[in-house]
């Protein structure tokens, strides 16, 4: 039997509407969670329904992604690192920069496969409605265009309108948080074809902030955290893994748990803190603490484990044993593991992985190289190495990191002066990556 079919026992209790040759794939994406930001981890933020997904799953310990949130979103949906096309950093103010029409997302070759594709929550790949997700493979989408959103009014840091379905622009009331999961329930058990496998992407705006929680959310962290901005922060996450918790019961309840692939993951690392000045029109105060990367160093935009290395989970109920992997993945691998589990032709653009038998059995090990780019620094792991480049435009030489993120995690020993050789052969490995970038955020090396 082939790891395909094995890999797809369906429970008896399906409609026969549903098609039952392919698996669902439901992909939770939150926004600026750091890697102490999920109980599982061992933080005081209580998350017991991601907790259970990590407890029932695949922990992917070693799992990551970009600095920031548009860039590991482009990875996603290419499979390749977003530095390819040119997007090294969030895409905001006015800018319109998008996915080019030339790439074949993950969708829209799910999409070839007979797959319906929605987006709910978070696009940040395009700030106007003409480059919505519609555009680029989805068949239906809800939430918001932008990055950082009032999670009432909707409305980006400028004021621009950023809520929207399908390629409408649309003003509704309500928690960002619970508009998106109740869109993404009611498209589950009503506007969905059930003759159609299902690609879903939940990309929530929590804990990003602005952070606006009701006291309900507040109330269980009183007595346990002082600083209001983390209780704030805390309430932001307990409130999204409720929602979660209320998605992963619709797909018990409409029989379709057996049949999806769960996959969990944060687009990058948590940020220290926030002081806006201009934004929301002084709208909101500063937060002082955040997210907590602890025991990884740094925050997001950096290319230090706290940025890049971020908490992930594959759940497939019955399909994969409880296990901790600390296999090497990133996010470019999952559109190459997504389209081999279903047999479909992986693009030629695509660099990531196909890692689908290291996420069956942790022993067998990944040994891909992981290149990421930022708008701060650049940096390859070819395990258990990893190598941070600092460039400069003024001219002055760029600065490099050596670390041996296994026996360091926490990279506090810079190796770059004593691992003279192997400094050497990363280097050379960094820059082969650089040269494929898109040259347009390239700046000449002294």
């Amino acid at each position: 039997m082939s790891l395909l079919i094995s890999c797809q026992k369906i429970s008896n209790s399906r409609t026969s509407k549903e098609n039952l040759s392919q698996p669902n794939f439901l992909v939770i994406i939150t926004d600026d969670a750091g890697w102490n930001d999920v109980g599982y981890n061992g933080s005081e933020i209580k998350t017991p329904n991601i907790d259970s997904l990590a407890h029932r799953g695949v922990k992917l310990n070693r799992f990551y992604v970009s600095p920031t949130c548009s860039p590991s979103r482009v990875s996603l949906l290419t499979g390749m690192p977003s530095s390819r096309i040119g997007v090294v950093a969030p895409i905001s103010g006015k800018s319109n920069k998008t996915l080019p029409d030339s790439i074949t997302t993950l969708p829209q070759a799910l999409k070839l496969n007979n797959y319906q594709n929605a987006l709910f929550g978070k696009w940040h790949l395009g700030l106007d409605i003409n480059n919505g997700p519609n555009a680029f493979g989805f068949d239906y989408s809800y939430g918001f265009l932008h990055g950082q959103i009032d999670q009432y009014t909707h409305r980006y840091k400028n004021g621009d309108a950023s809520w929207y379905r399908n390629n409408k622009m649309i003003d509704e009331e309500g928690h960002t948080t619970d508009l998106v999961t109740k869109e993404a329930i009611d498209w589950l058990t009503k506007k969905r074809d059930t003759s159609k496998s299902f690609y879903v992407q939940l990309a929530y705006s929590a804990p990003h902030f602005p952070l606006q929680e009701e006291e309900k959310w507040k109330a269980p962290y009183y007595n346990t955290i002082k600083d209001s901005s983390r209780m704030d922060f805390a309430a932001a996450m307990t409130h999204m893994d409720y929602c979660i918790g209320k998605v992963m019961e619709t797909l018990k309840s409409e029989n379709l748990e057996e049949n999806t692939l769960v996959i969990f993951m944060s687009d990058n690392g948590a940020m220290e803190h926030w002081y806006p000045t201009y934004q929301y029109d002084g709208k909101f105060k500063g937060n002082d603490v955040l997210g907590s990367n602890f025991p990884l160093r740094d925050w997001k935009t950096s290319n230090f484990e706290g940025a890049i290395r971020v908490p992930a989970i594959a759940y497939w109920k019955d399909h994969l044993s409880p296990q901790d992997n600390t296999n090497y993945m990133s996010v470019s691998d999952i559109m190459p593991t997504i389209l081999s589990l279903i047999e479909a032709d992986i693009p030629d653009y695509a660099e990531g992985t196909n890692v689908w038998t290291s996420i069956l059995n942790a022993e067998i090990e990944t040994n891909h190289d992981i290149y990421i780019r930022g708008h701060i620094q650049e940096s390859l792991i070819h395990k258990p190495w990893k190598i941070i480049r600092n460039r400069h435009k003024n001219g002055s030489l760029a600065v490099y990191q050596l670390y041996h993120i296994e026996n360091d995690p926490e990279e506090k020993f810079n190796l770059i002066n004593d691992e003279v050789e192997i400094a050497k052969q990363m280097k050379i490995l960094l820059e082969k990556q650089f040269l494929k970038d898109d040259k347009t955020v390239n700046v000449e090396l002294k």
